[in-house]
């Protein structure tokens, strides 16, 4: 039975991903003993909820295709609904807000059937020309341009540049490798976030945007890029159609695409005033808080691994 869970590349990833875990685990019952404390405490509370997040996930991606799909436009449903609570609407727009919910299984359906062009226009073109005009007819110019920019920003965010994991995982499906890109992109990100975290915190002396995040440093993402770079020069020819040097390359993509997706939501969180954008996971904050690193390395992930390894039209 064992054995047979390992027979795959993507089984094998999450075999290492909960050993991780684990001894992960154990290192927090260790210090909860050694040094209790809050430091401790909230290290418990982050590392139970990982294992929550990746049980979730790993069902999500392991059970089918159209479950896996529904999934990410779930996780991207709740990182929208936590934006629009943060974000000051007016009473006007409150009806508006419907369509912007309704472009989620839309968008979702396009990746799903890897319809790339459909996929690409639908939030981009049509929701951006059909959002303002809705916005217009109900008559309220003031803080009108503010509506707009504030609606369409929440779509990029997290609709159309998180409907890149949906259409990543219809990529690795058409081409063999399953749930394996999809896997790599969101593991890697997740990892860059805990390795520049743990780099900044051993080493960190030079700070990148003090005004933005204080606690990014160069040292920290410098060295959250280069373990990334090693992580995925490893697991990227068991997961993805890449070799070696094409899976470090694709690391240090993802490392760099998370970090400006981490502060750039920072930046979006202390211009409304709010550390987390909820705490609905305990120790983590919210959904958004979670895939921040992911509103720019799921889309420029996708787009490189797509141009050099997809299937493109001859010239």
């Amino acid at each position: 039975m064992i054995a047979s869970f390992f027979s795959t590349p993507v089984h094998a990833a999450i075999g290492v991903i909960f050993a991780l875990l684990i001894f992960a685990s154990a290192i927090a019952a260790i210090l909860r003993r050694a040094a209790p404390g809050e430091a401790a405490t909230e290290l418990s509370r982050r590392v139970m909820s990982w294992w929550v997040m990746i049980v979730i996930f790993t069902v999500a991606i392991l059970t089918n295709r159209v479950v896996s799909t529904v999934f990410l436009a779930l996780v991207s449903f709740l990182a929208l609904k936590e934006y629009l609570s943060l974000i000051p609407t007016r009473r006007v727009d409150r009806s508006v807000l419907l369509w912007a919910y309704l472009a989620i299984p839309v968008q979702f359906y396009f990746a799903h059937v890897e319809s790339f062009g459909f996929f690409m226009v639908w939030i981009p073109v049509w929701m951006f020309l059909f959002l303002p005009a809705r916005i217009t007819l109900g008559g309220v110019t003031e803080g009108y341009l503010q509506a707009v920019g504030t609606l369409s920003w929440g779509l990029m965010m997290t609709v159309f540049a998180l409907s890149h994991t949906a259409m990543l995982l219809a990529f690795g499906v058409s081409r063999g490798f399953g749930a394996g890109p999809l896997l790599f992109l969101v593991a890697l990100t997740q990892f860059n976030d805990v390795a520049q975290f743990t780099w900044g915190k051993l080493f960190g002396r030079h700070k990148i945007v003090p005004t933005v995040s204080p606690k990014k440093t160069w040292e920290g993402f410098l060295g959250g890029l280069f373990t990334t770079i090693a992580a995925a020069a490893f697991a990227g020819p068991f997961l993805t159609p890449m070799n070696t040097a094409w899976s470090a390359l694709a690391g240090a993509i993802i490392a760099s695409a998370g970090f400006l997706g981490d502060i750039t939501l920072s930046a979006t969180k202390r211009d409304l005033g709010v550390k987390d954008a909820s705490n609905l996971i305990p120790g983590h904050g919210g959904i958004l808080d979670r895939v921040d690193s992911l509103i720019y390395a799921a889309p420029v992930f996708f787009h490189f691994i797509n141009y050099f390894f997809g299937d493109r039209p001859a010239p």
